[in-house]
């Protein structure tokens, strides 16, 4: 986890759940408030009025909010004309909020903090939208305005460029207005509780959509070979068959960049690097993933997603690619590595795939078909060509034919998929790769006390592609809010394939091992929080090995192995102490699924955060 998504100030401690629009719940709070005061008589009559009047300001702010908050990047960047009327919907509705009889009514008891809590909520909403908005839509227009696309392959790079630090400044002020927003009285009346979790919930997922589109564009430039040429090997990896960054590796394709000009080379079969042996790696990752077992890490081309760290996995790539006849004069300048997640949403963005056979992928059906589909329809041989063909003719639509839409698009796709670890990188230069590194793009086990993240990372040891039937869920709760505060953890491996799909399903998915049929047999390795620790944990369910502290280059870990039947559940417990220096809660890094959600759910905390 990366020292910049320390950014990122957002509390996330709320129910996982869909993504809505941010805006109308602002309504749904001020009608609670207005029955409220009428229901108590609190104030009088005047009180009941301003709120009413408050709820107009924001209703007609809403209305013209909702014009262009859901709108595509052409909209938003359109959007100035109308801006300084919701601002001053927005500053009356705040002024009110703010006058003689609500501060007075913020002082009561009972309600009073309540009340303070929905001033601070106009005031947040205002600052929004006086501040945060109008930088963004600046940025957008700028962007709109600006000739993105150099020829049909190609990006010109000054507007990314000119548009860095305006949306990284833009960026900034928002997190911090949401950072006000999470910081605000949790409010005590069950029905202004549950629409505040619910602005809170949209302020924060908004602000991830944010983020993760400001980082991208900090690392554009560098991927895309501003002032020179850069080749990076893309590495296609399977989380069907698990690894702790990700999955098996299918097969490797070649990307160059230079100058916004962007080239897709062939995608070789891993069965085309087997030859040219294993890739560089360190004592304690041979004992933990060859010596140990139960599966015996072999380090070639197909392994090269074990480690934790996307540094680990470009050094191995990189020795086993110098080695190869196209490699040996093509210095490597970095490493890419993406799952199927990431082509299904670059195929979202940019059109269907079509594969020889007529097979249509969409934004939809991709991820599917390549982490389970493919092993049932098609032969063994061909599986890792069509990996390579799917991958091959995604990228190539990626940078095509850009427009500001496209960009916005895929700006914020690319800075989603890394924070789910569906799309890494690295670059070999040192300067380049701190930026990269800063923008959260190279997954790395927990690094940053500020932004504490507690590390779990599996490794299929059935020679399987089982990994589309294993769901893992965890749930997160802050028992102690005290200096290092301290968490509740609980972490489920389901194994979802049923008995009758264990007999039924073809052997390369089940496993080759008749004695293993079915079986996900996963060997775990926990990580605790930069600055922080690890304590009582525990598993229940399936055939667990106990739980031994080890050290892997350097740093401290656990490490287990567990094998979950068809059907089964194996659960683990533990606490997570987290940092003084922690300015965000605590979240999970892992190895991806082959889904966008994360399943993590985030219970409400058992002590007061505010």
């Amino acid at each position: 986890m990366s020292q910049a998504n320390a950014q990122q100030y957002h509390h996330r401690h709320r129910h996982h759940r869909k993504r809505r629009r941010v805006w109308p719940w602002v309504v749904g709070i001020l009608t609670i408030v207005v029955l409220t005061l009428a229901a108590v008589g609190v104030m009088g009559f005047q009180l009941f009025k301003q709120a009413k009047q408050v709820q107009a300001h924001e209703n007609s702010a809403i209305a013209m909010l909702s014009k262009f908050s859901s709108g595509d990047a052409e909209t938003l960047a359109n959007a100035g004309d109308i801006l300084p009327q919701i601002a001053h919907e927005t500053q009356q509705a705040q002024d009110i909020a703010h006058g003689g009889l609500w501060n007075t009514a913020a002082k009561m008891p009972f309600i009073g903090s309540d009340i303070s809590t929905v001033q601070g909520m106009t005031a947040a909403i205002n600052d929004i939208v006086q501040d945060s908005i109008p930088q963004f839509v600046n940025v957008l227009k700028t962007l709109n305005d600006a000739q993105i696309a150099n020829g049909d392959n190609g990006v010109n790079l000054q507007p990314i460029i000119d548009a860095v630090e305006p949306l990284k400044k833009a960026n900034a002020s928002f997190q911090q207005q949401v950072r006000d927003y999470d910081a605000l009285p949790t409010p005590s009346i069950s029905m202004i509780r549950s629409a505040y979790d619910k602005g809170e919930t949209q302020l924060n997922d908004l602000a991830d959509r944010v983020n993760a589109l400001s980082n991208t564009f900090q690392i554009l430039p560098t991927l895309l070979g501003d002032g020179q040429q850069r080749t990076y090997a893309v590495m296609a990896m399977t989380p069907s068959e698990m690894r702790s960054s990700g999955g098996l590796i299918g097969s490797v394709g070649e990307l160059v960049t230079s100058n916004g000009t962007v080239h897709i080379g062939d995608f070789r079969s891993n069965g085309d690097y087997l030859p040219y042996g294993i890739g560089d790696h360190s004592a304690d990752m041979k004992r933990v993933f060859t010596d140990e077992g139960p599966l015996h890490m072999s380090f070639d081309i197909r392994d090269l997603a074990v480690f934790p760290n996307t540094a680990d996995s470009a050094v191995a790539i990189q020795s086993v690619w110098n080695r190869t006849p196209w490699g040996q004069g093509v210095p490597l300048d970095g490493v890419i590595m993406v799952d199927p997640v990431f082509l299904q949403q670059l195929i979202a963005i940019n059109g269907n795939v079509t594969l020889p056979d007529g097979t249509v992928l969409t934004g939809e059906n991709t991820a599917e078909f390549l982490m389970n589909t493919v092993y049932q329809k098609y032969p063994e041989n061909e599986t890792d060509v069509l990996f390579g063909v799917v991958a091959g003719q995604a990228m190539k639509s990626m940078f095509s034919h850009m427009d500001m839409g496209k960009l916005y698009k895929t700006g914020e796709m690319l800075g989603t998929m890394a924070k789910g670890r569906h799309f890494t990188m690295y670059a070999f230069d040192e300067h380049i790769e701190q930026g990269i590194q800063a923008a959260g793009f190279t997954g790395q086990t927990p690094s940053s006390e500020t932004n504490p993240s507690v590390g779990i990372y599996l490794t299929e040891q059935n020679p399987s592609k089982m990994g589309w039937y294993i769901k893992r869920e965890a749930k997160i709760q802050r028992v102690n809010c005290d200096d290092g505060d301290l968490y509740h953890v609980e972490f489920m491996v389901h194994n979802t394939m049923t008995e009758e799909e264990a007999k039924s399903l073809p052997w390369y998915i089940t496993g080759n091992n008749s004695d293993n049929t079915g079986k996900a047999m996963e060997k775990i390795l926990f990580y605790a929080p930069q600055g922080g620790s690890i304590s009582n944990l525990m598993q229940l369910g399936g055939k667990v090995d106990a739980v031994k502290e080890t050290t892997i280059d350097g740093v401290n870990a656990y490490e287990t192995y567990a094998q979950v039947n068809p059907g089964q559940i194996a659960t683990f417990t533990f606490d997570v102490r987290v940092s003084t220096k922690a300015t965000a809660p605590l979240t999970i890094d892992q190895t991806p699924m082959g889904w966008v959600d994360d399943g993590i759910t985030y219970l409400d905390p058992k002590c007061d955060t505010k």
